[in-house]
Formats: structure tokens, sequence, C-alpha cells
């Protein structure tokens, strides 16, 4: 992605001969993941932020609450947006919309197979809530007390 790494460049000069341009790259390449967060999005039943109560269902949930957490599991960043797929009366598979928000991780009881696949395929971890609120939620993800999600549910309507 970057030309001239700064491998061998010992004088400050990277390959691409740009000079210092290089070093400031990688320095704003560092500051951009020192600064990352981590997004998880949880499917929800209503829009009350923290509090709000988990979906049985992925692709079934009303809403979706959007986490920005910090390095250290702090929500930074709590915003909540309806479900506009195709199970709602919109167009689109609900795993496709959520993709577009860029997650690190989806936490929920269960969904099918297919939006499982779609998600381990993007490489965004899915994990099994075992609590009923997003707060309580960011509290287990903190503690690292959730578990991988590794298959689909066997009700859903779909494959």
């Amino acid at each position: 992605m970057f030309a001239g790494t700064l491998e061998g460049a010992e004088d400050g000069v990277g390959r691409d001969g740009g000079g210092s341009s290089t070093l400031k790259r990688k320095d704003n390449l560092e500051k951009e993941v020192a600064n990352s967060r981590m997004r998880i999005v949880i499917p929800v039943l209503d829009e009350s932020g923290l509090d709000a109560q988990l979906s049985g269902h992925f692709g079934r949930a009303p809403y979706f609450a959007i986490l920005e957490l910090d390095e250290n599991g702090r929500v930074k960043e709590q915003r909540t947006v309806p479900n506009t797929s195709e199970h709602f009366g919109g167009r689109g598979r609900p795993a496709n919309d959520i993709l577009q928000l860029k997650p690190n991780v989806l936490i929920t009881y269960g969904m099918g197979p297919r939006a499982l696949s779609i998600f381990q395929n993007a490489r965004v971890a899915v994990l099994k809530a075992n609590v009923d609120t997003v707060r309580n939620m960011v509290k287990a993800y903190s503690k690292n007390e959730l578990e991988e999600l590794t298959e689909g549910c066997h009700q859903a309507r779909h494959t």
C-alpha cells in the first residue's frame, strides 16, 4: 500500500525517493492504528441505547445498536439504526446491510446459517449473546465472557 517502506532507509529517505513523505505516511498509519476503535453491532428490540433489550434473532431485530469501544473497553460512541432489510419491508439482506457499517464484532443470540457465513467470510467475529441488555453485553464482552457463534439457527426460515 505504501511505496518505499522504511526497510533499509536509515537516512530517512524511502525507496520511493520521497524523502520524509514516507516517514509521514508511516507515522499517520501508526496513529490511525493507535486510534482505532472496536465497532460492535448488536441486534436490539428498541432504541433505548445501552438499556436496549437484545433481540432474539439477528435478521428479525427491529434495530441494531452500534457501539464504538476504546482500547479499554469503554463505550465512546453509541447509536441505534433501524433494520431496513427485506425482513422489514426494505431491500437487501440484514447481513449485507450490517457489513456496510464495517463492524469488527457482531453479538447475537442467533442467526441463520447464510448470515453467519457472510460474516465469517468477511472476517467479522460473531459472538453468542448471554445477557439481556446492551450495557450488560458490553460488560460481558470486555470481560471476555462471550463464546463464538459457530452454527446458524436451525429454526431460521432460510438457509
